[in-house]
């Protein structure tokens, strides 16, 4: 049952072309989000639409794979965690981010 705490699984489209740096370090760290949709009927009967966004951040392999193969539209299936971090702005305000570190991909198809 350990395996299902803080499990995360998305299907949907990435909104921008992937930001990937490849550190002094040498590890490479990719960023993007994508977008999920949901869609369901209101008390009228009326079809409501609704699109979710998501950050999402790679390190390593699964990194290098999304620089070679994702670009803004295609279709990913991911699996990682959420975390939460916060850090100071520069007007010493404290912003929060959640994210989830994709800890596997699949590439599901053509971009849209």
């Amino acid at each position: 049952m350990n395996k299902l705490r803080n499990k995360v699984q998305l299907i949907g489209h990435v909104g921008q072309k992937p930001e990937v740096k490849h550190l002094e370090s040498g590890k490479t760290v990719a960023n993007l989000s994508i977008a999920t949709n949901e869609s369901y009927r209101d008390a009228k009967g009326e079809k409501v639409e609704n699109t979710y966004w998501h950050n999402l951040v790679a390190w390593g392999k699964t990194a290098e794979l999304i620089e070679k193969y994702v670009d803004k539209g295609s279709e990913i299936a991911i699996e990682g965690k959420l975390i939460n971090r916060s850090y100071e702005n520069k007007d010493n305000i404290k912003v929060y981010i959640t994210e989830v570190v994709v800890s596997d991909i699949l590439l599901m198809g053509n971009k849209s």
